[in-house]
């Protein structure tokens, strides 16, 4: 399949490239990281990155405006996104030829072509390894493309911690510092907080409900953002932390949003993409988003989620 993608490439003079709505790291680096490999190997090539902009993600990269005309002839690809509503941009449509690249379960399949890989940590790491692939063929790493698809591995791995993380992972990361970047400064921009931002999470880990079950949640509505002048994509950055808490199996974060509430499932162990996907979302077995759209919802969400943590403690 790397190789069926690196020959099409190679046939089309524009290629456009989406990821997912609200993006995260791996988003960025993947999206801008392939942007950056092609941009290296192919110069005489037109490539853009589209999408809307994340502002907390400007210090990975910048995205494009372009004109619909732009996308007639050209190839599309799509990084890190699982199904087709969640591709930021729906223009993708008007393209030739459209390629998936994801490492998310293929609940569903889209796409001319499609590589999923759901044994890679990232969608990062796979395009490192697209390159590794394509590498004899011409395909040239950059500092730039290194950047980013260490930052996207980084995020997506919660910095080496989560199961994901393989000893391929670490391989790629150790290939990958060896370019001109400062990883200490990227860190940085990464992982720092606002100041209101660090007293919201001194108000989660002061307030977070946990059962006997092993299960947490914390509800943070308008008022309560407001209070601490926060936005609810800054607010869903704090989600990991609660996974420090002994005993914790799985968690869940209620964000409220100007139409919907937003739901951030994880886990330690319990499968919970399929609980998310009963409430309007998806994503990995032990890291998922989901949506509601009143408050009652919740009760349904913690009911399904303590579910799934009894049948796990039942099973180990």
């Amino acid at each position: 399949m790397r190789e069926k993608i690196f020959e099409t490439i190679q046939k089309y003079d524009t290629i456009i490239i989406h990821r997912h709505v609200r993006p995260d790291p791996d988003a960025y680096g993947s999206q801008g990281g392939l942007a950056e490999l092609l941009k290296a190997s192919f110069p005489k090539k037109s490539i853009y990155m589209v999408g809307k902009e994340e502002p907390s993600l400007h210090y990975l990269s910048r995205l494009d405006h372009i004109a619909d005309e732009t996308y007639k002839g050209a190839l599309v690809i799509v990084t890190d996104t699982a199904n087709e509503a969640r591709i930021c941009d729906q223009r993708y449509q008007l393209g030739d030829y459209l390629i998936k690249i994801d490492h998310h379960p293929n609940e569903e399949p889209y796409g001319d072509l499609s590589w999923v890989d759901t044994e890679a940590s990232s969608c990062s790491e796979m395009i490192y390894e697209f390159y590794l692939a394509g590498q004899a063929s011409g395909l040239k790493m950059s500092d730039a493309a290194a950047r980013l698809l260490y930052a996207g591995i980084v995020g997506d791995t919660g910095r080496f911690l989560y199961p994901s993380t393989t000893e391929k992972t670490f391989a790629y990361a150790s290939e990958l510092i060896k370019y001109n970047f400062d990883r200490t400064e990227l860190f940085d921009r990464m992982y720092e907080l606002e100041p209101n931002l660090v007293k919201l999470n001194g108000y989660v880990l002061q307030n977070f409900n946990m059962n006997e079950h092993g299960v947490a949640s914390i509800i943070l509505n308008k008022e309560l953002l407001e209070d601490f002048a926060a936005i609810p994509s800054e607010a869903s950055l704090l989600v990991s932390t609660l996974g420090n808490v002994k005993g914790l199996l799985a968690w869940v974060f209620f964000i409220e949003e100007e139409d919907q509430i937003r739901v951030r499932l994880r886990s330690k162990g319990p499968v919970i993409n399929s609980i998310a996907r009963k409430f309007n979302g998806g994503g990995h077995p032990l890291a998922a988003g989901a949506s509601i759209y009143s408050w009652d919802e919740v009760e349904h969400v913690m009911k399904e989620l303590e579910e799934a943590c009894i049948n796990y403690q039942q099973e180990f």
